[in-house]
C-alpha cells in the first residue's frame, strides 16, 4: 500500500499565520490604545468612533483566530524532542484560543447594541451580565498556563532560544475577557507573541519552495475581499 507525508495545515499556512496573527493583535491593541479600558470607555469609544473601534477588535480577533495553525506550527516542531510539553501546551493554548474567540463574539454584539439601543442600555446590559458564567471560561485557564508550558517545551526542545521562549511565555499575561481594552500588559504580550513567533514565521517561509504564481494574485484577492466585507459590514 503506498502512503504520502501529509502535514497539516501546510507549510505556507504555517508561515503566513505565525507573522500575521501576532502582528494583527499587536495592531488591535494598539488602535485603542488611548481609550479607557474598562468597558464602558470601549463602549462609549465605539459610538464615538465606530470604525476605529470596529478595525481595533477585527484585527485582534482576526489575529486570534490564525494562532491556531500557527500554534500547530510551533507544537509540530517541539514534538519530536518534547512530546509531552508539545501536547499538553498546544491541547492548553488552542483551548484557551476558543475563549477568545466567544469573548469576540460577544464583543461584537456588545457593539451592536450601542447602534440598537444606544450606549446606556448596552452598558447596563454589559454591567448585569458581566461575570455570568459560560462554558468558555473554564477555558480562560487553559491559555493561561498553556503559553508556559508550550514556551517551555520549545526551549528545552532548542526550537525556541531562550530570550523568545521568555517573550512567548510572557502571552500568558495578555488579558482575556469581554470587551478587554488596551492595558500596559495588551502591549507587552502581544509584542512578546510577535519577538517569539514572527522570525519562525519568516524562517518557515523561507525554508522550500516558492508558491506556484497564481498564489499571489490569489491572496490579493481574498485579503481585498476581506477588508471589503469589513468595511461594508
Amino acid at each position: 500500500m503506498t502512503t504520502t507525508s501529509f502535514e497539516f495545515p501546510g507549510r505556507w499556512v504555517e508561515g503566513v499565520a505565525l507573522v500575521l496573527g501576532p502582528v494583527l493583535m499587536l495592531a488591535g491593541v494598539l488602535l485603542r490604545v488611548d481609550v479607557d479600558a474598562f468597558f464602558p470607555g470601549q463602549l462609549a469609544a465605539f459610538a464615538g468612533n465606530p470604525g476605529r473601534m470596529t478595525a481595533s477588535y477585527s484585527a485582534f480577533a482576526a489575529g486570534n483566530v490564525l494562532l491556531w495553525p500557527a500554534v500547530i506550527a510551533l507544537v509540530r516542531r517541539v514534538w519530536p524532542a518534547r512530546p509531552r510539553w508539545a501536547l499538553w501546551g498546544g491541547v492548553m493554548v488552542l483551548s484557551g484560543l476558543f475563549a477568545r474567540v466567544f469573548h469576540a463574539g460577544v464583543d461584537h454584539l456588545a457593539f451592536q447594541l450601542v447602534d440598537v439601543r444606544g450606549v446606556e442600555a448596552a452598558r447596563t446590559v454589559i454591567a448585569d451580565s458581566y461575570g455570568a458564567f459560560h462554558v468558555f471560561h473554564s477555558l480562560s485557564i487553559a491559555i493561561f498556563f498553556g503559553w508556559i508550558v508550550l514556551a517551555v517545551g520549545a526551549w528545552r526542545a532548542g526550537v525556541l532560544g531562550t530570550v523568545r521562549s521568555i517573550a512567548l511565555a510572557s502571552v500568558s499575561a495578555l488579558p482575556i475577557g469581554v470587551l478587554k481594552g488596551t492595558w500596559p500588559m495588551s502591549i507587552v504580550a502581544t509584542a512578546c507573541l510577535c519577538v517569539a513567533l514572527v522570525p519562525l514565521g519568516v524562517r518557515v517561509l523561507r525554508d522550500g519552495p516558492a508558491p506556484r504564481w497564481w498564489a499571489y494574485p490569489l491572496t490579493l484577492v481574498l485579503g481585498a475581499v476581506a477588508v471589503l466585507s469589513g468595511t461594508l459590514g
